[in-house]
């Protein structure tokens, strides 16, 4: 398996994060071309994909590691993590997940944050595998779309 930074958006591109993100969340819309462009030209997000080379090199997996700076340091996020339902089982997610915590560390990151539903009993129990811990705290969300 190869893990990959995403440098420029190609239709072999938008059709995998097309066919992947459905498999994260029924609700989330599929980005476009021109979103995907913007996500892959800011400096704060970093596309990973997968690619099995024993399947023609077919992207299997992709995860979005958001880097920003705050007064306190440097923060890292792992969003959007999807890993085929044919690859699952694989270490796919586990090696997304690695890469990036390694460009977070050599970011200057202190701590790499995630969330995850609770239903997601695999994607939790590769979490805690890897080292990271649930965290007491209070999650809190404004929506913008009711806020009007």
């Amino acid at each position: 398996m190869r893990i990959v930074e995403v440098t420029a958006v190609t239709p072999e591109i938008v059709e995998s994060i097309g066919r992947l993100i459905p498999q994260l969340s029924t609700s989330a819309p599929i980005p476009t071309a021109d979103q995907l462009e913007n996500l892959v030209a800011s400096d704060a997000a970093q596309l990973l994909i997968a690619r099995d080379p024993d399947r023609e090199d077919r992207i299997v997996g992709t995860l979005t590691l958001v880097l920003y700076r705050i007064p306190t340091g440097v923060r890292a996020w792992i969003e959007d993590v999807v890993v085929d339902e044919s690859a699952r089982r694989r270490g796919v997610g586990e090696l997304l997940c690695r890469a990036a915590i390694h460009r977070a560390r050599s970011a200057g990151a202190r701590n790499v944050d995630l969330t995850s539903r609770s239903a997601r009993k695999a994607a939790n129990r590769l979490y805690r595998r890897l080292g990271f811990s649930l965290r007491e705290t209070n999650l809190y969300r404004f929506s913008l779309e009711q806020s009007e």
